[in-house]
């Protein structure tokens, strides 16, 4: 999943923004002549998958374009310690004005893509796909959903426009589930696809009676997941949601649902250690 540089250079522009703050890198303008060059590497501290290399090289190329950054280890790469993820080399002031927010996005990123393909592996064999949601951190959401693919997962909808998602509250206000599929149906387009959330099989009983084109089975335990998926039988696309866990995640996998949605994955991925070391 390669995202046009047009829909993240805002990102990596205020991240620098931030950093430069009101009279630049102080430390670097300091210590290091004008004229200097060097060369560094990005160094994998830990087992995991990479995500976010674009955002990263975009930062130094933004700072100074004499900067040479060479990827070797693109998205979705799997590391072991030690692994060159990519080097930097050209005009030093850049190499170190730029690290810290390249090193936070890639870290970041590379957390993501690495949490969701723990959970991938923990569901081999079955037929469900691990997918994100919309809790991603503000401003990074196209960036955390590529890197949930570069970890082996699937994007759930992007934003509020490009799907139909009924949840509880929609259903409280809507009076039932039947009346707020039918409000929807009355108004999407051909293209657009609804699901419905259910809480209970009660539920989900009179969703089947005017079936939507997915439904949320939302915190549901193994045995009550395994019955839904039966009631189903193949009529929707069948959803799994709600504290899903690494230790959790096979049982709700056997039970046949298709996707198995998490949050945690992008609004609490531990970032990936990833260091910056000088070359030469």
């Amino acid at each position: 999943m390669t995202l046009p540089t047009i829909m993240f250079e805002h990102v990596v522009r205020a991240a620098l923004l931030e950093d430069l703050g009101r009279a630049g890198d102080l430390t670097t303008m300091a210590t290091v002549p004008a004229d200097h060059t060097g060369a560094v590497a990005l160094v994998a501290r830990e087992p995991g998958v990479v995500a976010g290399t674009a955002a990263a090289a975009l930062a130094w190329q933004l700072l100074d374009p004499g900067l040479a950054v060479d990827i070797v280890l693109p998205d979705g790469s799997t590391v072991e310690p030690g692994a060159v993820i990519g080097t930097v080399s050209g005009p030093t002031r850049g190499i170190l004005t730029g690290e810290r927010v390249a090193l936070n996005l890639l870290g970041h990123l590379s957390g993501v893509a690495s949490c969701t393909a723990s959970l991938v592996r923990e569901t081999t064999g079955t037929r469900a796909a691990i997918c994100c949601t919309r809790k991603t951190t503000p401003g990074l959401r196209a960036l955390e959903k590529a890197a949930v693919v570069a970890g082996g997962g699937v994007n759930h909808r992007f934003g509020l426009d490009d799907a139909i998602l009924i949840k509880d509250n929609h259903v409280a206000f809507a009076g039932s589930v039947t009346q707020a599929v039918a409000r929807a149906r009355a108004v999407a387009g051909h293209m657009v696809k609804v699901e419905v959330e259910v809480d209970t099989l009660d539920q989900l009983r009179e969703l089947l009676t005017t079936p939507a084109d997915a439904v949320l089975l939302d915190n549901m335990d193994p045995a009550t997941l395994t019955e839904a998926v039966e009631l189903v039988g193949g009529r929707m696309i069948t959803e799994a949601s709600g504290r899903i866990s690494a230790g959790t995640v096979r049982a709700v996998a056997e039970t046949g649902v298709d996707l198995i949605s998490v949050g945690w994955v992008t609004h609490s991925a531990p970032v990936l250690d990833i260091g910056l070391d000088a070359r030469g």
